[in-house]
C-alpha cells in the first residue's frame, strides 16, 4: 500500500514540475534561438522590471549579453526601465547603472519615442508584462512605440507574454471620439482579451495605428487562451506597484474606474490594493450584506476595517483615517464581469445612502478622467440619473462581441 502512495505522490509531483514550467515567454524563445532575429542588429528595449525570464534575470541583462547582438538603447514607461518612479511621476533621460546604456524616457514630456530617440536603432523591441486592460498605460506605450518606428523606417518586435486574466475575457466599449487619451489611447475595449503580441498585431492590421509598421511577434511557447498566470509556472514581477501579485490585475479591472473619483478607498494605500471599497461613513455589514445579496457571479464580499497608511492622492486626506467598507473576493474569474462589479457597488451604495454625492465628492477634479477611463460619457451620464446598473448595461456591452469576432483574427494562441 505504501508503494502505492508512494508512486502516485511521485507520479502528483512530476506533474506538478511540468505543469509549472510548461510556457515560455517571448524572451527564452529568442533567446532559444539564439536571439537570430536580432543578429547584426543595433537594438533598442522597451521594458521595466517585469521584463524577466524564468530566473528573474531582466531582458536589459539577457540582451546586453547576447552574442552578436548591440543594445544601444533603453526606453522607460511609466515607473521606469529599472522600475524606480512611483506612478504618475515623470521619468527622466538616464543612464543605466548596470549596463551603461543610455535610457530614454516615455513618461514625462514624451511618450512617444522621437526621431532623435531611434536614429541610433535598428529595432526596437518591447518586453513588458500588461494587465490586459485599457487604463493601463503599458499597451499606449507599446502602440505608440509601434507608431515611432513605422513613422522612421524601424522594425518594431514585440517579445510576448501571457494576459493574466487570460485570452478570452473581454468586457466594455470601445474608445469613443473625444475620449482617446494614455488612459483610452486605442479604439478598443476595456479588457480586451489579447496578448501584448496579438494586440500589437491587431493595431497593426486594422490600422488602428496611423501608420503600418515591419511588425515582429515572438510568441510564447505553451501558453493557451484559457490560462491563468498561476497556470504558467512563471514568476510574477509586479510591473507597477500596486499590482503585486497576478490577481490584482483582475481587481485593477474592479474598481480602477471607481477609484478616479476619489470618493473612496479601494484598498490603494493600504495593504490590499483595488481590492476594497471602502469610505469613514459606510456600515461595512449593511454594505456586505447588500452586496452577497446581488449574488453577482464570481464574487463574494466580507466586510472589512481598516486605516490607509498613505493617501491616494493630493485631492484626498484618507492616510490613518478609519474607513469601512468591503474586500472583495474573485471566486470564479471566468464567470466574473469585472468592470461592472463597481458600479453595482455605487448602486447598493446609493440605495443605502441616497444622500451620499457619489459624483460630485471632488467636483475640483471633475469627471474628465472617468469618462476617459471608460471611454466615453455615456456610462457615466446614463448611470447617474438612477444608480441603476441595469441603465448601462447595454450600452457597457455593446461592443464586446463584434471586437471579439474581429481580433480572434489575429490570434496566436488556442
Amino acid at each position: 500500500m505504501k508503494k502505492h502512495i508512494i508512486l502516485f505522490l511521485a507520479i502528483a509531483l512530476a506533474a506538478t514540475v511540468s505543469l509549472s514550467a510548461q510556457v515560455m515567454t517571448g524572451i527564452e524563445v529568442l533567446r532559444d534561438h539564439h536571439f537570430s532575429e536580432l543578429q547584426g542588429k543595433r537594438v533598442g528595449l522597451v521594458t521595466n522590471p517585469s521584463g524577466v525570464d524564468h530566473n528573474l534575470t531582466s531582458t536589459v541583462d539577457i540582451l546586453y549579453n547576447a552574442p552578436g547582438v548591440k543594445l544601444v538603447a533603453l526606453y522607460g514607461p511609466e515607473h521606469g526601465v529599472r522600475g524606480n518612479a512611483h506612478a504618475g511621476d515623470a521619468v527622466s533621460d538616464a543612464v543605466d547603472a548596470k549596463t551603461g546604456v543610455k535610457m530614454y524616457s516615455l513618461f514625462g514630456k514624451t511618450h512617444k519615442p522621437t526621431p532623435e530617440m531611434l536614429k541610433d536603432i535598428d529595432v526596437l523591441v518591447y518586453d513588458i508584462q500588461d494587465i490586459g486592460c485599457r487604463s493601463y498605460t503599458f499597451y499606449a506605450t507599446m502602440g505608440m512605440c509601434m507608431e515611432a518606428c513605422a513613422e522612421n523606417g524601424k522594425e518594431f518586435m514585440v517579445l510576448d507574454r501571457p494576459n493574466p486574466l487570460g485570452g478570452n475575457k473581454v468586457e466594455g466599449n470601445v474608445v469613443e471620439d473625444g475620449y482617446f487619451s494614455m488612459v483610452s489611447k486605442y479604439a478598443i475595449p476595456y479588457l480586451y482579451g489579447l496578448t501584448p503580441g496579438e494586440l500589437a498585431t491587431y493595431l497593426n492590421e486594422e490600422h488602428v495605428t496611423a501608420k503600418k509598421a515591419k511588425l515582429t511577434v515572438i510568441p510564447m511557447q505553451g501558453w493557451k487562451r484559457n490560462m491563468k498566470f498561476a497556470d504558467t509556472g512563471l514568476p510574477w514581477v509586479a510591473p507597477s506597484p500596486q499590482i503585486p501579485t497576478p490577481e490584482h490585475a483582475a481587481f485593477y479591472a474592479v474598481s480602477g474606474v471607481v477609484g478616479e473619483l476619489y470618493a473612496f478607498n479601494t484598498g490603494i494605500g493600504y495593504t490590499l490594493p483595488f481590492q476594497c471599497f471602502a469610505a469613514p461613513y459606510i456600515d461595512a455589514d449593511k454594505l456586505c450584506d447588500a452586496m452577497n445579496a446581488l449574488d453577482l457571479p464570481g464574487f463574494r464580499f466580507r466586510p472589512i476595517n481598516y486605516k490607509p497608511f498613505f493617501k491616494v492622492g493630493p485631492e484626498t486626506d484618507e492616510a490613518m483615517k478609519e474607513m469601512h467598507g468591503v474586500q472583495t473576493y474573485i471566486t470564479d474569474l471566468d464567470k466574473a464581469n469585472l468592470t461592472l462589479c463597481q458600479f453595482y457597488f455605487m448602486q447598493v451604495l446609493h440605495e443605502l445612502y441616497p444622500a451620499a454625492k457619489i459624483f460630485d465628492a471632488n467636483a475640483k477634479r471633475g469627471y474628465g478622467m472617468f469618462d476617459k477611463v471608460m471611454g466615453t460619457d455615456q456610462i457615466r451620464l446614463r448611470f447617474s440619473k438612477n444608480y441603476k446598473v441595469a441603465d448601462i448595461v447595454d450600452y457597457f456591452n455593446k461592443d464586446a462581441d463584434a471586437f471579439k469576432a474581429k481580433s480572434s483574427k489575429y490570434y496566436l494562441y488556442k
